[in-house]
């Protein structure tokens, strides 16, 4: 069976959602448009799932 998560548009930003898939990243990265990846466990982890899906590419200022 195959089961589809829902980002909620209310998803707070303290909890890590787990994995997603690129579209729900995608999804979530709008949703916590203005949050900071430093701040904001959601985007972190959106913003990680794109970048492994090759569908984000970080500049070099982006990485440690």
């Amino acid at each position: 069976m195959f089961v589809t998560r829902i980002i909620s548009t209310i998803s707070p930003c303290s909890i890590d959602p787990g994995a997603l898939t690129p579209d729900q990243a995608h999804r979530a990265m709008q949703v916590h448009l203005n949050c900071s990846v430093d701040m904001c466990r959601m985007r972190r982890r959106a913003r990680r799932t794109l970048v492994e899906a090759r569908r984000m590419v970080l500049d070099e200022r982006a990485t440690p």
